[in-house]
């Protein structure tokens, strides 16, 4: 692929159709389709868990060749409950992105995810390989327990300013175990005790995102969320709405494992030799360090060169990239791939 160092997204569009999905035991997942009625379908899967979408994510995309499908997993952004905890796993996630591929009647999509995104978009590719066309991927994240503890822990050897303050905002008799302080409180549902909690955590995460951190208030239009605030008790703006469901539901996956088994999408990644792949890092990724991605291309090279060496995923190290999509190489890399895609026949 040859990636262009042009980072402009797609110009803003609004959706042709939107809609909320039952999908039982109270939850309702919101869902909106762009671009092309009649083309090819790709699907934004946001990270997280728990980050909800976006009106830029539908910018990737070519508008008149793309049907760009974008969707708010349960208990995240316009998805309600919001940060609905109930019947909330990484397999209900799976079942959910079927049951709108079913419901939007499509064939075989395109999965376009970063980070989280990127787990769930693997998730659902090994339990659906007839279903996936290909795959765009950023910022690897394979649910093991070194990768949580590098979150709560090992960030703050590179960030130790963002570190102290997440700790920090602790008593000093909770700092041994973060993780248990912090879901304690996103759990209450005391407001005055989770959305302090909840901002904590948002802000932490944030200030580890990317190469050059650009505070939130300074942050570029098109970065900043465009959720509108919920009724919630608590939920004051479009970044607490943000800030709420990625802590809480962030917290709630860690706390169980993500709901996966250790190196689970390893080794089921045969599954998915022989789809077209293209994975994109950046090589000072704070949040989802590279040797992870590193894992995943040598263990999905090996299952697909069986099959073909052109079978084999594209892999994009990025040299001057941090963890956001919306860094310049990043972005960049990501909509090459987008264009790539565009010769994939479904």
């Amino acid at each position: 692929m040859q990636i262009s160092r042009r980072t402009a997204l797609y110009p803003s569009l609004e959706p042709y159709a939107s809609g909320m999905l039952d999908l039982g035991g109270g939850h309702q997942m919101y869902w909106e389709t762009s671009g092309n009625p009649d083309g090819q379908p790709v699907i934004f899967v946001h990270g997280g868990p728990g980050a909800g979408s976006h009106s830029h994510h539908r910018r990737y995309f070519s508008p008149k060749h793309y049907r760009i499908i974008v969707f708010d997993q349960r208990g995240a952004g316009r998805s309600t409950p919001l940060g609905g905890l109930i019947d909330n796993t990484t397999g209900h996630l799976v079942a959910d992105m079927e049951a709108l591929r079913d419901h939007l009647g499509v064939e075989r999509w395109v999965l376009f995810g970063g980070s989280w995104g990127s787990t769930l978009a693997l998730a659902y590719g090994e339990a659906h390989p007839k279903h996936c066309l290909g795959f765009i991927l950023r910022g690897i994240f394979l649910c093991r327990k070194s990768e949580i503890d590098w979150f709560l822990y090992g960030m703050g050897g590179i960030f130790p300013e963002a570190w102290r303050r997440f700790s920090e905002f602790l008593p000093v008799e909770e700092r041994g175990d973060l993780l248990a302080a912090y879901h304690r409180r996103l759990v209450d549902p005391d407001a005055s005790v989770h959305m302090p909690a909840a901002r904590s955590w948002s802000a932490y995460e944030g200030a580890c995102s990317s190469l050059r951190h650009t505070p939130p208030s300074e942050a570029a239009p098109d970065e900043k969320p465009k959720s509108e605030p919920k009724a919630e008790t608590g939920i004051k703006s479009g970044g607490d709405v943000m800030a709420f469901g990625i802590s809480r539901i962030e917290a709630h996956y860690f706390v169980n494992d993500m709901f996966t088994p250790e190196n689970a999408l390893l080794e089921n990644i045969g599954q998915l030799a022989g789809i077209p792949a293209v994975i994109i890092q950046g090589r000072y990724d704070m949040v989802c360090p590279i040797h992870t991605a590193d894992e995943l291309v040598r263990a999905w090279t090996a299952e697909a060169s069986a099959i073909s060496p052109t079978c084999v995923p594209e892999y994009h190290i990025i040299p001057d990239a941090g963890h956001a999509a919306s860094e310049p190489g990043t972005r960049a890399a990501l909509m090459a791939a987008t264009e790539q895609f565009k010769a994939l026949q479904g």
